[in-house]
């Protein structure tokens, strides 16, 4: 069985070191991992890299779409790799969680996040794997929006590579390990 692993993200330059851009830093991980390079899909809504990954038959995707119409490529390289939802692992931002923390899960709703929304749309189900990489709430009154498009501090960004490792090792545990132990080895 095939896994695909999306990390959620904006393309571009613009918005490559953002706290919202952190599924595509794991992804980047997973892909030097599977010694692999971003190609663009024949759909073109997204980039792929197709290999294995922890001894798994593994898509790695970044929608070349904006965060809010994930949905349309997500669910492209689904229905093209023949992965159903319990073979997907979505890797996104988590205002509710604290920088440096990790939590997985399968299920649930959107929690707000524009991302998942528009992938549970185009899906018909919110019912896949999200490995959620904690970035905290903006300090004082700095609105959502601004937050999560702004770079990581600079206290943030030194423990950033040791955060995105233990991310891309969640993703793997999760596709070797299962839900559980993977629950227990990362969920803090």
């Amino acid at each position: 069985m095939t896994w695909l692993v999306v990390g959620l993200g904006n393309p571009g330059p613009t918005y490559a070191s953002t706290r919202h851009n952190v599924g595509y830093l794991v992804t980047d991980v997973l892909a030097a991992r599977t010694g692999g390079s971003w190609k663009k899909h024949k759909s073109g809504r997204a980039d792929v890299i197709e290999g294995r990954l922890a001894g798994e038959r593994a898509i790695l995707g970044r929608c070349r779409s904006y965060m809010n119409e994930s949905g349309g490529p997500v669910s492209t390289l689904a229905k093209f790799y023949d992965v159903e939802p319990d073979h997907l692992v979505v890797i996104h931002d988590e205002l509710d969680i604290d920088y440096g923390m990790l939590r997985v899960k399968v299920g649930g709703g959107d929690n707000g996040h524009n991302g998942l929304r528009s992938i549970r749309q185009s899906l018909g189900t919110g019912d896949f794997y999200r490995v959620r990489v904690g970035i905290g709430r903006p300090p004082g009154q700095q609105s959502v929006h601004d937050f999560v498009l702004k770079p990581y501090s600079s206290a943030e960004r030194k423990d950033l590579p040791t955060y995105v490792e233990e991310a891309a090792d969640a993703v793997e545990s999760l596709m070797t390990q299962g839900l559980e132990a993977t629950q227990s080895a990362f969920n803090r």
